[in-house]
């Protein structure tokens, strides 16, 4: 076995309020010699999801905090430079979960071989944790019917951009909420939404009613805060809210609680029979993983579902990057290039 020289960053602390570049360390180490029945992963990309923010702090949630002095995690796309294992030869492009850094081992139970027909890249986003969240939170939760009004926050994100379109699919009307001109000019013109509307403008409320004349039946949340506040009074008797990320409340360092407010949500829950349900994709990933992967493999190739990926190149940027993220600095799913 060749000798080759680990990088990783770990996490050197945990951020208070937003992250800063010193709650992470970059290291390095020798890489440890295969054993029978290994294989060594080089991590070509590096997958940058919100979630990883979560992670980061100590406070329950749905999966263990990353250990101080831990590897950082994340999803990974990696080719096997060396083989132990007689199902994975040195060349073949594997999906992998072996956080930030440019090696890692594996037994070959945690990867999956990739199809190199489409970009590895999209096994980060599209076809990847992303697109399979949009697909089994939308199509389980939400269950779009046609003539329906469907809202998503976050939209231009991976996440949110697959959730409009596959609700389009279904024949549904799908209005994005997103920051800023561009992102909603995207939302119309690359993606397909029926309306865009933009959250940081003064009449924001008051836009995304115009958008929703008819109400809205499923609210795909990503966000929180006052985008929730907006979408509130326009639910219709049944809507459906998957909850799928939080993201106004990532960085916060108070309360989160509004004890006055709460009566007035529940009141509503009730008397306009909505359906409120958080899920973790996780949930449904043994049943809905293969009907995923071919509908969206599908859809992807006819050019039904499009996708936007912003590939950052080199892996010290990746704090930054991450940083930034949270931020809503990107465009499309967010990957460093190592």
């Amino acid at each position: 076995m060749a000798e080759y020289r680990n990088q990783r960053y770990v996490l050197a602390s945990r951020p208070e309020g937003t992250p800063v570049p010193d709650n992470f360390r970059l290291e390095s180490e020798d890489v440890a010699a295969l054993k029978d029945g290994q294989v060594l992963l080089e991590i070509k990309y590096l997958s940058l999801d919100p979630y990883m923010r979560g992670r980061m702090s100590s406070a329950r949630s749905y999966a263990s905090p990353v250990d101080i002095d831990a590897t950082m995690v994340g999803g990974t796309v990696a080719q096997v430079v060396e083989s132990r294992h007689s199902d994975y030869s040195e060349g073949e492009w594997v999906l992998s979960y072996s956080g930030w850094q440019r090696y890692a081992i594996s037994d070959g139970s945690d990867v999956r071989k990739l199809d190199q027909q489409v970009p590895v890249t999209t096994a980060l986003g599209v076809l990847g944790m992303p697109g399979f969240t949009a697909y089994s939170g939308l199509l389980t939760i939400g269950q779009p019917r046609a003539g329906e009004t469907v809202v998503v926050a976050a939209a231009t994100g991976p996440v949110g951009s697959a959730v409009g379109q596959i609700a389009k699919l279904k024949g549904a009307r799908a209005v994005g909420i997103a920051g800023g001109e561009e992102k909603c000019r995207l939302l119309t013109e690359h993606f397909g939404f029926d309306a865009a509307v933009d959250h940081r403008a003064d009449d924001f409320a008051e836009q995304l009613a115009k958008a929703c004349p008819d109400g809205v039946d499923v609210y795909f949340e990503n966000v929180f805060g006052k985008v929730w506040e907006a979408v509130f009074p326009l639910f219709n008797t049944y809507a459906r809210i998957p909850v799928c990320g939080l993201a106004s409340l990532y960085n916060a360092t108070g309360p989160f609680a509004e004890p006055d407010r709460l009566p007035v949500v529940m009141r509503e829950v009730l008397s306009r029979s909505l359906t409120l349900r958080g899920f973790i994709q996780t949930e449904f990933a043994k049943e809905q993983s293969a009907s995923f992967l071919r509908d969206m493999g599908e859809w992807v190739s006819a050019g039904k579902v499009k996708y936007l990926e912003d590939i950052v190149d080199g892996f010290e940027k990746a704090p930054e990057a991450f940083i930034g993220l949270l931020e809503g600095a990107n465009l499309g799913k967010l990957i460093i290039k190592l």
